[in-house]
């Protein structure tokens, strides 16, 4: 048996989603392989609308002031959801845990995926590893999964665009 790795690319997916959110609910579900999700979601005509409101949900865990208020918000994330762990063996990757049940739909499996991944993430690594881009007025999502728990910026360009603009501001 080995253990998914629903605190990183759960959290990176939901990121992705977050900063660009596509347009069609074939756009997430693409979206879902191209981080690694193999299954297969039943389709029903409000999933990308009920998508994007999992997602606004998960965003104010990202905008939460302090770490008690990002664990009172993913608490009631994973209740909502029944995001239990139960042993699985689909696709014959062999038995793994999974927190979300199989049959569900596209924005209840991902609304599991992102409040245990986020939980997971945030647990194992620091609450605080987690926000906007410190570029003012970039607003993306950040996931920081560096080592020394540092990332502030959700690009090299942002990083860059905030270094010039504080050596501008130190000039006279």
């Amino acid at each position: 048996m080995h253990l998914n790795p629903y605190g990183e690319y759960a959290v990176l997916l939901a990121a992705s989603l977050a900063n660009d959110w596509p347009e069609t609910r074939g756009g997430i579900e693409e979206r879902t392989r191209e981080f690694g999700m193999t299954m297969v979601f039943s389709v029903a005509d409000d999933d990308h609308a009920a998508t994007r409101a999992v997602l606004d949900e998960w965003l104010r865990v990202v905008d939460a002031d302090t770490a008690a208020e990002r664990a009172r918000l993913l608490n009631g994330q994973m209740a909502a959801r029944g995001a239990y762990p139960q042993l699985t063996d689909h696709d014959g990757e062999g038995w793994h845990l999974h927190y979300r049940d199989d049959a569900a739909t596209l924005p209840l499996v991902l609304g599991a995926v992102f409040s245990v991944g986020t939980a997971l993430h945030l647990a194992g690594r620091g609450m605080g590893r987690l926000g906007r881009c410190a570029a003012a007025p970039c607003r993306r999502v950040v996931v920081d999964v560096t080592r020394n728990g540092r990332q502030r910026y959700c690009s090299v360009r942002c990083a860059n665009r905030d270094a010039v603009r504080r050596h501008r501001a130190r000039q006279p």
